[in-house]
């Protein structure tokens, strides 16, 4: 699914970790996408969804950029109606309430699962953020 439904399609890395960030880069580009970013900080990643937004698609987003919470920046993506999935670490019930059905791919991530999600969130027809964690049924 991730190689025809993320062709062409802009999508935003926000992602602290170099090595993480690069290897989701490539898995991203390898299906097709046009990646934006990536971006290692808060500010980086506010300052390209305002200056590209209208251009992103979806984006990926870690929800610990370098000691900041990325929620500002999942804030501005939902304001815009841009469909955004999380990494993280952190269990569901660590996230603020806002954002309890967008669609998390846990730490360790596969870059592949993250790619199919990104998809997932994209063309699901759900409001943005998704459906909840990584490879759980629709509520």
């Amino acid at each position: 699914m991730p190689e025809r439904s993320l062709r062409n399609c802009h999508v935003l890395i926000a992602e602290d970790e170099f090595m993480v960030a690069e290897s989701l880069r490539h898995e991203l580009e390898d299906v097709g996408a046009i990646v934006v970013g990536p971006c290692a900080t808060l500010e980086q990643t506010l300052a390209e969804i305002a200056s590209e937004g209208e251009r992103i698609d979806g984006a990926v987003l870690d929800v610990n950029l370098a000691e900041h919470a990325v929620y500002p920046a999942a804030d501005m993506l939902a304001e815009r109606g841009i469909p955004f999935v999380f990494t993280t670490g952190y269990d569901a019930s660590n996230l603020p309430p806002r954002f309890a059905n967008v669609l998390r791919c846990e730490k360790p991530i596969s870059m592949s699962r993250v790619a199919r999600a990104v998809g997932e969130a994209m063309f699901a027809k759900l409001p943005p953020g998704g459906k909840g964690a990584a490879g759980s049924p629709p509520p």
